[in-house]
């Protein structure tokens, strides 16, 4: 059986759900708190190596204030969650904005990194400010991984989108750059175990040749 050895995670339709359920746009973001974990206990007793998710962009910061302050503070209530699962923990994103949390910056080094699971959280992200340092290739050997502000990110085999979006939204494009994409209609808070089996089975079915 061929296993993805990193996977990516979109977790979309937060805001849909709980307009969906009658509640307020901002109330959604923390009823995918619970999905998340749920997901990476699956991930990791399947033998998947690396799981990154997508916490919040440096484009989402244009939404009304109220919900800025909800999915900030579900990243930091996410990561400190993941926390307690005795992971490999790094935390990715623009800290010089004061949007990134204060209370994420000690993740901004791995921790355990004794652990044989890797999860990132990609937190006030934006791709131009990952390639920011790309000028560092001019005139020497180095490879394009090596100049990214996420180089301590590995390459995605496999991403997962809930929300029905057919969009990668800036997700690392650099590791994504070989990546199966596989689209879940369901919004994200309404997670369920058979998504990721199926993405599982749907992965077994690619034609992964690198270019090759």
């Amino acid at each position: 059986m061929r296993i993805p050895r990193h996977i990516g995670i979109i977790p979309d339709g937060n805001r849909r759900w709980a307009e969906s359920m009658g509640m307020k746009k901002r109330e959604g973001y923390q009823h995918g708190l619970n999905p998340g974990l749920e997901l990476l206990r699956l991930a990791r007793s399947y033998g998947i190596q690396e799981l990154t998710y997508y916490g919040f962009t440096t484009d989402n910061i244009k939404r009304p204030k109220d919900q800025i302050e909800s999915f900030v503070q579900a990243c930091v209530d996410a990561v400190k969650l993941v926390e307690s699962e005795n992971v490999s923990l790094l935390v990715v994103g623009n800290e010089e904005s004061g949007f990134f949390p204060d209370d994420l910056l000690k993740y901004r080094r791995r921790t355990h990194d004794g652990s044989d699971f890797k999860v990132n959280f990609l937190v006030n992200y934006g791709w131009e400010w990952d390639l920011a340092d790309i000028d560092c290739l001019s005139g020497n050997r180095r490879k394009i991984t090596e100049c990214l502000k996420t180089k301590d990110i590995s390459r995605v085999d496999l991403i997962i989108r809930w929300g029905g979006r057919r969009r990668l939204s800036g997700f690392l494009p650099v590791q994504s750059v070989y990546a199966d994409f596989y689209i879940i209609d369901d919004l994200w808070p309404d997670f369920k175990p058979e998504h990721f089996y199926e993405a599982m089975e749907w992965y077994q079915a690619q034609d992964v040749t690198l270019g090759g």
